[in-house]
């Protein structure tokens, strides 16, 4: 049983919206994330660290859950910026159950068990993303669900996945980033950086948490293994 990682995979299986006009890595992505996941095992964890699918709305996604649904491993899905197809934890259950799904945890307000470890996340937030109290009202949103994530995990070690880095050269949240510290976390996982813009990501120790970039692209959309 192994714990591995990854994040957007922007699959986009019933809409024209796909990733391949980039070019460079992205051609071929979809075959790429299958063949990148012949490293995982059907009793591994793969948590899905958002931006998951151009999907509009949970039925406009379906293919793109029956794709990722097929791949080995459980799958433990948080919200990126995109994933405009997000509903509540009950209506995304209940629609997941319908289409048996079953290989999908919805990691929103709660933590997911994982051996003595908790999986906590939530989708993060940029301070500059929006300007105005819009912008902080969201800030402060994801603060609470984080917190209430860590809460959620008790007295184990926790290992945090976000959407948004929290920090990065020229950047960081001090909100999420004191959160970290607080809760004694190790680990911190993220993604939303793409092409050029992973130059920029902050990986190794700081302050105590280790952070590691995890898009999918910069991963050769092959899942990051995080514990054996």
């Amino acid at each position: 049983m192994a714990l591995y990682a990854i994040g957007d995979p922007h699959l986009s299986l019933n809409s024209p919206k796909s990733m391949e006009v980039f070019g460079g890595n992205w051609v071929g992505y979809v075959e790429k994330l299958k063949e990148g996941f012949s490293v995982v095992q059907p009793e591994d964890t793969v948590v899905l660290a958002g931006d998951l699918s151009w999907g509009m709305s949970l039925q406009e996604a379906e293919a793109d859950f029956a794709f990722l649904n097929a791949l080995p491993g459980t799958k433990v899905l948080l919200k990126g910026n995109h994933d405009y197809w997000w509903e509540t934890a009950s209506k995304m259950t209940k629609f997941f159950a319908e289409h048996h799904f079953d290989t999908f945890h919805i990691l929103h307000n709660n933590c997911f068990l994982y051996g003595d470890y908790a999986l906590c996340g939530t989708r993060g937030w940029f301070i500059d993303e929006e300007k105005g109290e819009h912008n902080e009202k969201m800030l402060h949103r994801e603060v609470c669900r984080l917190e209430a994530s860590l809460k959620a995990a008790g007295e184990r070690e926790k290992l945090v996945f976000l959407h948004y880095p929290p920090i990065y050269q020229g950047y960081r949240c001090p909100e999420i980033l004191a959160l970290l510290r607080e809760y004694g976390v190790k680990r911190c996982c993220y993604g939303h950086l793409h092409s050029q813009s992973c130059r920029l990501a902050v990986q190794g120790e700081r302050d105590g948490t280790e952070f590691s970039l995890i898009s999918a692209d910069y991963l050769n959309f092959i899942p990051k293994k995080i514990l054996n």
